[in-house]
């Protein structure tokens, strides 16, 4: 107990900062782009606390600020909890020589995943459509309270869950990276993470990619589509195909807007050359 309250003596910012962090988070999703999604908003969120925690240090101040405009995307809701966490990783490395500052993306990387699976399911998924549910039974009966209604129903909790978990990312932020990089079980959740991201991803892609080519072969009798022939060679192949033609294209540094004006451009090419099929 006193090694864990000179721990907290031992922190940079107080309960009140980490509330001022917490209503910064409600920006999350004004900003989005198809390259970083929210990392604008992220790096809003904090800037002001790593901008006091290298306050003699210019060229950290930068390294933070471009280590925390990488790809990041959550539920709105887990926002404030990787801003506290990233805030208190971040006074780590400060104070620490021995830190590596890769850890700080790393972890962000690992846990933004599983953590927005989980948020999406209790919040958007769940709680949103039993909220709503109730404001519309209401609203159909000519009660204006029924909009009034949902709207305090949803986002008193999920503000609630935002200001709780700026504050408990902020609190478990090194004390939980000390425990589990001594056990060695860092390692272990960096894999079980990145195994279930690509799960995720996998699963995202077969839901959203999709190809439905219109040739055939054969009489008219006997026609056998292409699309049916590569299904039964192998369901979601010509998706997969496309799928790793664009993370080939990523990989030659192709701009995310001009892959997606492009993919509009042939699939209209296509469908009018007959070989798609809407």
């Amino acid at each position: 107990m006193t090694t864990s309250n000179q721990e907290n003596q031992d922190r940079m910012f107080t309960k009140a900062d980490i509330r001022r962090m917490n209503i910064r988070s409600i920006t999350g999703g004004f900003s989005v782009n198809w390259d970083r999604l929210v990392h604008k908003t992220f790096t809003f969120m904090i800037a002001p606390f790593l901008k006091k925690i290298y306050e003699d240090d210019k060229e950290g101040y930068r390294e933070a600020l471009k280590r925390n405009m990488e790809f990041f995307n959550i539920t709105p809701q887990g926002h404030a909890f990787m801003g506290g966490l990233t805030i208190a990783m971040e006074e780590e490395n400060a104070k620490n020589p021995d830190f590596d500052p890769a850890t700080i993306p790393a972890v962000k990387g690992a846990l933004m995943g599983p953590l927005s699976g989980i948020l999406d399911s209790i919040f958007p998924g769940t709680w949103r459509i039993i909220c709503a549910g109730i404001g519309i039974s209401m609203a159909l009966q000519g009660q204006v309270m029924g909009v009034i209604l949902y709207g305090l129903l949803y986002n008193i909790p999920s503000f609630m869950f935002r200001f709780w978990g700026g504050q408990m990312g902020y609190r478990l932020g090194v004390d939980f990276l000390h425990k589990v990089q001594s056990s060695g079980l860092m390692e272990k959740i960096m894999e079980a993470a990145s195994v279930l991201g690509l799960l995720v991803i996998g699963c995202m892609s077969n839901g959203f990619v999709w190809t439905n080519f219109a040739i055939t072969f054969g009489t008219e009798d006997a026609a056998v589509s292409l699309q049916s022939t590569l299904d039964n060679i192998f369901p979601g192949l010509a998706s997969l195909g496309v799928i790793w033609l664009f993370y080939w294209l990523l990989g030659k540094k192709v701009n995310t807007f001009v892959l997606i004006m492009l993919s509009m451009a042939v699939c209209i090419l296509l469908t009018a050359l007959g070989v798609m099929a809407q």
